[in-house]
C-alpha cells in the first residue's frame, strides 16, 4: 500500500536529531506499523529509491538502494510537458522499484519534484504510475521539497543546533533553504537545474564562452531577489546535496590527485576549488571531452556544466565560501517523515505541530475573525468523531477537514463575494502551507471551496472532476460536515458548546441494529443561557448535503435544559 509523504513532519530531539521513541500500549498508541519503508524520489533526471528499516535508536537502517537515470524532464518546451517516452521510462523504473520494495515487504512513499509538478500532463503520469506500477506518486511543491531535504541532511550531519544554508541542484529546479534545527527560516525553489540550463544554453555540440556568460547572467538574475530576501538570515555552514554536487566534489578531489573516500558525507569543497572545477568543465568544450575529466560521473557529462554553474551562482549570490556535502537528501527526508507519520498516525487527534503552525499562519494573515474559524474547526472535528466512520472517512481525513475548517474563510481577504472560490485559490496557491503534499492541499482547498453555495459537480467544476473517484467522495463528505459546523457558530459568538448524537428508533446508536436508521438526530448543547434558534435554523438548513451522504434525514435539536 502506498501512502502520501510530506504530511506530518517528524519530531526530533534537539540534542540527537532522532525520531520519537516507538509508541507503546500504555500510551494508547498502536505499535502495529510496518518496520520497512521505501522512499522514492521521482526527479527530473533520475528515479532514486532507498529502502530502510526503523532502528531502535530512532534512526533507520538502510537495506538497499536503487537508482535509474530516466531523464523525465527531456520533453519539449521548458519542461511544460512530459514526453510519452519519458513517461514510459519513468513508469517502468517505478515498477522495478515497486518490485524491490514488495520483495522486502516495504510500504512505499513516493514523491515527484520539478519535472512532474511543472508538466501540464502530470496527472497522466501519476495515473499511469498507479495503474501500471502500483505506486501512488505525490507531487510536492518546491518549498516542501526543501523542507524534506532539510530533514534528511540533519540525519547525516551534526548540524541541528547550527543555522545552515542548504542547496540542492536538481535536473529541473534548485532548492535553497536556510534553517535552524527543523525550523525553516527561508526557502525558495528556483527553475534552475542541470537539464534545464543545458537545454537553454548548451544545446549545441560545442560550448562557447558566450554561452557560458549568458547562462551565468541568467542564473544571477534568477537568484538576485531571493538572495536579497535572505539577507536577514545568517548561516554558519552551507550544505550541498544531490548528484550534481557529489560529482563536483569528486572531481575536485580527483583534481588534486587524491582518491575519493568511501564516505562522501562531510567532505568540504571551497568556493575557490569549485571555481577550478567549473573552469575545467568549460575548457572541455564537448561532451566527449568532459566525460574524460578525472572524477566525473560519465552519465552526467552532458548536463553537468549547467548544474555546476547553478551551484557556482548560488555560492556567489548567498555569500557561501565553502560547501559541506551530504549524501542524505530528499529520499532520507521522506523516510523520516514516513516513519514519524506511521508511528503517530493512530494517536494523533490533531494536526501535527508543523502542519498546524503553517495553517495558523495563513489563517492569521487572511482571516479577520480567527476565533470564529477555531470554533468552526472544533465543531467540524466533533461532527467527524460522531459521523466520520459512517461517511467512510479515515484518520488522515480528520486532519484535512480541520485544516479546511480553519481556512474556509481565507478568501474574504480578497473579496466577500464568492469568497469560497477565493478560499480555494488562496489555499491551493499558498506557499505558507508546509508539510502537505500537493494532493492534500487540493483536498483541503476543495473542501473549503464547497463550504457554501453549490455542491460539488463533475459537470460544472473542472477542478473537482479532475480528482479521482475516491477523492471526490472524500471531498463531498468533508464538505458536508463543514457546512453544518459553520452553521453551529452562525452568530460568531460561541453559542454552541458541543454537539452530541442521539439515537432514534431503528438507529444503530440506540437499538444496536445493523440498519441505517430512519433519522439521525444531533443535539446542540448551549454555552450560555441564550437560545440557539439561529444556529438550529442555519444548521438544519445546511444539513441536506450531510443527509444525502448518510442516506438518512438529519435533524438538529437543542439539548434539554438541565
Amino acid at each position: 500500500m502506498v501512502h502520501p509523504s510530506g504530511s506530518a513532519g517528524p519530531t526530533r530531539s534537539k540534542s540527537t536529531g532522532k525520531l520519537p521513541e516507538r509508541p507503546d500500549r500504555e500510551s494508547g498508541v498502536s505499535s502495529d506499523m510496518p518496520e520497512v519503508v521505501a522512499a522514492i524520489d521521482v526527479g527530473t533526471n533520475s528515479v532514486h529509491m532507498v529502502v530502510a528499516r526503523s532502528a531502535p535508536s530512532g534512526r533507520f537502517e538502510v537495506l538497499t538502494k536503487h537508482k535509474e537515470v530516466v531523464r523525465l524532464g527531456s520533453g519539449v518546451g521548458d519542461m511544460k510537458e512530459l514526453s510519452s517516452d519519458a513517461m514510459d521510462r519513468g513508469v517502468a523504473a517505478l515498477g522495478r522499484c515497486a518490485d524491490i520494495a514488495n520483495g522486502l515487504d516495504a510500504e512505499v512513499f513516493a514523491v515527484a519534484t520539478s519535472a512532474v509538478r511543472e508538466a501540464t500532463n502530470a496527472a497522466e503520469f501519476t495515473r499511469r504510475a498507479l495503474e501500471e506500477a502500483g505506486v501512488t506518486v505525490n507531487v510536492i511543491s518546491g518549498i516542501e521539497e526543501a523542507r524534506l531535504i532539510q530533514l534528511g541532511v540533519l540525519q547525516a550531519l551534526p548540524l541541528y543546533d547550527r543555522p545552515l544554508l542548504l542547496v540542492d541542484v536538481g535536473g529541473g529546479s534548485t532548492e535553497v533553504l536556510i534553517g535552524l534545527g527543523t525550523e525553516v527560516l527561508f526557502a525558495r525553489s528556483h527553475k534552475l537545474g542541470s537539464i534545464r540550463m543545458t537545454r537553454a544554453f548548451f544545446a549545441e555540440a560545442r560550448v562557447g564562452d558566450q554561452d557560458v556568460q549568458r547562462c551565468r547572467n541568467f542564473i544571477r538574475a534568477r537568484l538576485a531577489a531571493a538572495a536579497h530576501e535572505a539577507e536577514p538570515f545568517v548561516h554558519e555552514v552551507a550544505v550541498a546535496c544531490s548528484g550534481t554536487a557529489e560529482t563536483l566534489f569528486r572531481m575536485s578531489i580527483a583534481r588534486k590527485g587524491d582518491s575519493a573516500p568511501s564516505e562522501m558525507t562531510g567532505q568540504v569543497l571551497t568556493r575557490k576549488a569549485l571555481k577550478k572545477v567549473v573552469s575545467d568543465l568549460i575548457e572541455a568544450r564537448t561532451v566527449e571531452e568532459r566525460s574524460e575529466l578525472p572524477g566525473i560521473d560519465r552519465s552526467r557529462s552532458d548536463i553537468l556544466l549547467g548544474g555546476a554553474l547553478v551551484l557556482e551562482g548560488v555560492c556567489e549570490a548567498f555569500g557561501v565560501e565553502s560547501l559541506t556535502f551530504s549524501d542524505y537528501a530528499l529520499r532520507e527526508g521522506v523516510l523520516l517523515d514516513a516513519f514519524a507519520r506511521r508511528r503517530s498516525s493512530t494517536a494523533m487527534r490533531h494536526l501535527s505541530d508543523l502542519r498546524r503552525a503553517s495553517v495558523m499562519h495563513l489563517l492569521e494573515v487572511c482571516d479577520e475573525d480567527p476565533r470564529h474559524a477555531l470554533r468552526v474547526a472544533r465543531h467540524a472535528l466533533e461532527l467527524f468523531d460522531l459521523l466520520g466512520a459512517r461517511l467512510g472517512l479515515g484518520n488522515a481525513d480528520r486532519e484535512l477537514l480541520e485544516a479546511a475548517a480553519l481556512l474556509a474563510n481565507t478568501g474574504l481577504f480578497i473579496s466577500h463575494s464568492a469568497h469560497h472560490k477565493h478560499s480555494y485559490y488562496v489555499i491551493r496557491n499558498s506557499e505558507h502551507l508546509t508539510g502537505f503534499t500537493d494532493n492534500e492541499k487540493e483536498l483541503i482547498a476543495q473542501t473549503a471551496r464547497y463550504h457554501r453555495k453549490s455542491q460539488p459537480s463533475e459537470s460544472k467544476h473542472p477542478e473537482f472532476a479532475a480528482l479521482g473517484e475516491e477523492d471526490r467522495e472524500r471531498v463531498r463528505s468533508m464538505a458536508a460536515l463543514l457546512r453544518v459546523a459553520i452553521a453551529l457558530d452562525r452568530n460568531h459568538d460561541g453559542g454552541v458548546s458541543s454537539v452530541s448524537l442521539v439515537g432514534r428508533p431503528g438507529d444503530p446508536q440506540r437499538s444496536g441494529d445493523s440498519g441505517t436508521g430512519d433519522v439521525l438526530e444531533l443535539q446542540l448543547h448551549p454555552a450560555t443561557e441564550r437560545d440557539l434558534d439561529l444556529e438550529l435554523f442555519s444548521a438544519n438548513d445546511r444539513a441536506g448535503m450531510l443527509a444525502d451522504r448518510l442516506g438518512v434525514p438529519v435533524v438538529l435539536t437543542a439539548a434539554p435544559s438541565t
